[in-house]
Parts: C-alpha cells; sequence; structure tokens
C-alpha cells in the first residue's frame, strides 16, 4: 500500500472528487475571500517595508555589511524554524484564533522594531515579527480548507495574490507617502506599516468563520496531531517542490542585484528586481481566473520549471536590455508554481492534517532555500565566476520538474 494512504497521513483524494463541507456553521463565501486576502498581505507587507529604508538604517546603526546580511536573512530562516508552531497553534486553539495571534505577533514585532535603540534590539524583534508570518505561513491552507472546502485552489490563489500585493504597497509607498507623513523617520515608518496588520487582525477576530472543535473527528478528547510525520514521502515530496520554488525566487533576488553589478551593469539592477517581483502579479491574476482547472496537474509544474530554467540562463548569459525580459518571465514562472504548490496541501490533505503538513513542507522549504542560497555564493567564490552561482538555481528548476513528475507517478498529481 502506498506510503500516502497511511492512516496518520494525507490520502489523496480521487480526481474530481469534490470536498465535502465541514459540519460547522459558515459565514458567506465572499467574505471568506475577503479574509483570506487580507491576511494575505499580513505574511509580506511587514517584511517588504524594510528595504525601501534599509540604507538608513545602516547608516543611522552604523552596521556592516555582514550586519545587514544577518538582518535580512532572519525571516526566511525564522520560517523555517518557526513553521511547526503555527501547527501546534491550530490543533490546540483552531484557525481563527490562530490567525488572529499570528497578525498581532506580526505587528507587535514590526512596531517595536521601529523602537529598537541598537542593532541587537533590531535583531530581537525582527525575530518576533518574522515568527509570527512564520506561524501564518501553515494557518492560511488550513484556513482555505475550512471556509472554502469546495473552492480551494481560489481561495488559495486569492491570499497569495494578498501576499503579492502586500510585497508591492510597502516596496511602492514607503518612500513617496509614508516617510513624508512621518517626517522621514524610518523607526516611525515601521510602526505605520504595522497599524494595518493591526486592523486585518480585528477584522479577522470579527468577522472570520467559526473554526470546528480543534480536536479530530476521533473522539472529544483525542488531541490533535501537529507535528508532521516525516515517515511521509508525501510530506518530502511537498517540501522538495516547495524548497525549488522558494530557492529560485530568494537565490535570485539575493543575487541578481551583484551579478549585474559584477558585470558592469548597475543600471538594469532596478528594473530587474522591479521585473523579478511585478512577473509575480499577472500569475496571480491569470490563477484567480483559471487555478480551479490547473489544480492537480502536473504540467503546469514542469512548464515552471523548464520556463524558470530558459529565464536562469537569460540572466546569466545575455545581460542588456533582455535581463529585464528574463526577470520578469522568471518572476511568472516561479510565482504561477508558487501559487499551484500552495494548492496541494489542502487537495491532498485530510482536514485535520492541512496544518501539520503544511508546516513540515515550509520547515523543508526554507530550510533548504537557505542553503541553495549559501551554496550559490559559495560556488561564486571558489570558482571566481559570478555566472556559476545560477547553476544550484537551474538545478531547482530541473528538480521542480522531477518531483512533479515523481508526484504524478504517486498519483497526486494528474
Amino acid at each position: 500500500m502506498r506510503d500516502v494512504i497511511m492512516a496518520t497521513g494525507c490520502p489523496p483524494r480521487a480526481p474530481g472528487v469534490v470536498p465535502m463541507p465541514d459540519s460547522h456553521p459558515r459565514r458567506p463565501s465572499w467574505l471568506a475571500l475577503l479574509l483570506l486576502w487580507l491576511a494575505g498581505n499580513g505574511l509580506r507587507l511587514t517584511i517588504l517595508a524594510v528595504p525601501p529604508v534599509l540604507a538608513t538604517i545602516r547608516d543611522d546603526l552604523r552596521l556592516s555589511a555582514t550586519e545587514v546580511g544577518l538582518l535580512s536573512s532572519i525571516p526566511p530562516a525564522m520560517f523555517a524554524i518557526a513553521a511547526l508552531a503555527g501547527s501546534l497553534l491550530v490543533a490546540h486553539v483552531g484557525v481563527r484564533v490562530a490567525m488572529v495571534g499570528g497578525l498581532a505577533i506580526v505587528a507587535a514585532g514590526s512596531a517595536l522594531r521601529g523602537l529598537s535603540p541598537n542593532y541587537v534590539a533590531l535583531l530581537a524583534t525582527t525575530i518576533v515579527m518574522s515568527s509570527g508570518v512564520a506561524l501564518m505561513q501553515p494557518i492560511m491552507p488550513t484556513a482555505v480548507r475550512q471556509w472554502l472546502p469546495a473552492r480551494i485552489a481560489l481561495g488559495t490563489a486569492l491570499y497569495t495574490n494578498g501576499l503579492l500585493v502586500g510585497e508591492i504597497l510597502a516596496v511602492l509607498f514607503t518612500i513617496p507617502v509614508v516617510l513624508p507623513l512621518v517626517g522621514g523617520s524610518w523607526r516611525l515608518s515601521l510602526v505605520a506599516w504595522s497599524v494595518p496588520i493591526a486592523v486585518v487582525a480585528l477584522i479577522v477576530h470579527a468577522f472570520a468563520p467559526p473554526s470546528p472543535s480543534p480536536h479530530g473527528a476521533t473522539g472529544a478528547t483525542a488531541p490533535r496531531k501537529w507535528m508532521p510525520d516525516w515517515h511521509m514521502g508525501q510530506v518530502w515530496r511537498l517540501g522538495g517542490l516547495f524548497l525549488c520554488i522558494n530557492a529560485i525566487y530568494f537565490s535570485a533576488n539575493a543575487y541578481l542585484p551583484i551579478y549585474l553589478a559584477s558585470r558592469g551593469r548597475p543600471d538594469l539592477i532596478g528594473n530587474a528586481l522591479l521585473a523579478l517581483n511585478l512577473g509575480q502579479l499577472p500569475a496571480s491574476f491569470l490563477l484567480l481566473a483559471f487555478a480551479g482547472s490547473l489544480e492537480r496537474r502536473a504540467w503546469p509544474y514542469v512548464v515552471s520549471g523548464l520556463l524558470s530554467l530558459v529565464s536562469i540562463a537569460g540572466i546569466a548569459l545575455m545581460i542588456g536590455p533582455y535581463t529585464v525580459v528574463w526577470a520578469a518571465i522568471l518572476g511568472f514562472s516561479d510565482a504561477a508554481a508558487l501559487i499551484l504548490g500552495l494548492t496541494l496541501p489542502p487537495l491532498l490533505c485530510r482536514p485535520e492534517d492541512v496544518a501539520r503538513t503544511s508546516a513540515g513542507t515550509f520547515v523543508l522549504s526554507y530550510g533548504g532555500a537557505v542553503l541553495i542560497a549559501l551554496l550559490a555564493g559559495a560556488v561564486w567564490d571558489i570558482t571566481q565566476a559570478p555566472a556559476l552561482a545560477f547553476v544550484p538555481l537551474g538545478l531547482c528548476a530541473l528538480a521542480l520538474t522531477a518531483i512533479s513528475g515523481s508526484m504524478w507517478r504517486k498519483h497526486e498529481l494528474r
């Protein structure tokens, strides 16, 4: 018997089977969609509020490049370390309370960052804020499964759209809008960005659909499992899938600027980074319309992997006007795989297993993404050939196609 149908695991549903709604009362689906979109903003808004003021923070606190790098590496590291706590929260207090708690921690951490008197305090408060985001990541797929059991693809595409919009809002409005409103203070700008997250937490608390009992169907006294089943091949396949997607995104953002500078084209950095991140939005809006017809299909991951491979090669080998085009294509293809990938835990798992399986995939994927980024830097340093830093990313693109093929053979994709 396949490992994906073990009693403690996440048995895949038969193709075409629509999940049955849970028995607890529900609010209108449009309200659940709105709440998911708003909560999705909370996953990135406060994190992306830092890059626009990072130079000012560096000068004010007299930070070295290494200290800046450490500060920037905290969020993805915490995404891996604290993901399991999100599953634990869902198991003990339910989705609504867990989501409100995660958003509250994000808001509090962001505000406290603005009050940090020194670098050590800034690191500590960044850990707090990033932990809140890490808690939210396994909560969101569980919320989709509970609130919209028959519209999982749409719910996932919508909260991911909120995540991407949150990234762009912080980057676009911090310098021209927020900083003038707070007298140019980077500290107050971080406090200001915490306010909308706190408001979203209050809205979720007031209007979120009620959660079912935090106990599973096995009995009122049986606690719901929250630790991923690491013996399950499915957890590792999902983790590998997300590892490839996240490693491509984080490493591309990290190495694209310094690679272009090393090739004597610093003039391309701003537009290339903007294209890489804005390229995600068309994928998000496209999948809002078509995610339902693409759910659990293997071919989109294969196309994404191959398109990412070609784009990575284009970025590394075709420095010039086409760099921006390749960056936009890479952002599009990687975002499409991410959005569709986030639908898989709710689609493949029983409701009570969504949070713990999602947590396991985030632990593996973000931890692996940090290692891939370090590997890319080591390849650059050892070979003294900057273009070779993109080889690990290309291997991730190939691995994405291979893992999706493995999941197709296991009937997790079709």
